[in-house]
């Protein structure tokens, strides 16, 4: 079985779409495969767990406000033999499903990411900065936290994602499952919300990155100035997850 797992906060404006994407991309790419999908509500305040019920998805209710504490919850409720971590606000198309099972069924991967394109506009300076992120990013063959995918006994063996961060969990668990064998990053793309480059602006994104870079790994160990994951911030609800 194959467990899709799905951490939301206050996702009511764009999980539906997330679970209908993923729900075709099942469909089109598992070839009969069973699957489940979990969605960890984290103590969301709107409609996320109805959302998430009414798309057929299993709901998980905690209250931790960590990011990697909640992909490990659902993990720990999940039956499948492999794991996909799905953020709330992602599109996995079934290529890229398809390119994620092929490599862990097929070509001996223990784990891996995809590349990652942005939705809607995020203006010429969000464009410049992801840009220039993925300049830099892309060298170092790590999953981007929107979309991973991993072997269950290869999450156990590495202790899942590392809760002493409450960001770039994506990172450690990137490092982590690289030194246990194969783990590749897919040509395919996922296409993730561009919302925090509208809802934020390219200089707030900025001043956080030469932050983070110049305290380190210690600046992603506490949840005080990780402001921008976790005030909860989001854009006005679409029609389309009516």
């Amino acid at each position: 079985m194959i467990s899709f797992i799905i951490p939301a906060y206050n996702e009511e404006s764009l999980l539906g779409r997330t679970l209908r994407a993923l729900r075709y991309s099942a469909g089109e790419a598992l070839q009969g495969q069973l699957y489940e999908v979990i969605v960890v509500d984290d103590a969301s305040t709107d409609r996320t767990s109805q959302i998430a019920e009414e798309q057929g998805a299993r709901v998980v209710a905690v209250n931790k406000r960590h990011i990697a504490a909640v992909r490990n919850a659902g993990a720990r409720e999940a039956q499948g033999d492999i794991f996909i971590f799905i953020d709330a606000d992602t599109i996995v198309s079934p290529a890229v499903l398809g390119a994620a099972l092929d490599a862990l069924q097929n070509k001996g991967a223990v784990g891996g990411g995809s590349r990652v394109a942005m939705d809607g506009r995020i203006g010429f300076w969000g464009w410049l900065y992801f840009e220039l992120f993925l300049f830099f990013w892309r060298p170092l063959r790590l999953a981007a936290g929107c979309f991973i995918f991993v072997r269950r006994e290869d999450f156990v063996a590495v202790g899942g994602f590392d809760e002493r961060y409450f960001a770039s969990e994506e990172v450690w668990i990137s490092l982590a499952l690289k030194k246990r064998g194969r783990f590749v990053i897919l040509k395919e793309k996922v296409i993730t919300s561009g919302r925090k480059a509208r809802l934020y602006g390219s200089r707030p994104l900025f001043l956080l990155g030469l932050r983070l870079l110049v305290y380190g790994p210690k600046a992603w160990r506490k949840r005080k100035g990780l402001e921008l994951w976790y005030d909860g911030k989001r854009e006005a609800p679409s029609e389309l997850d009516a």
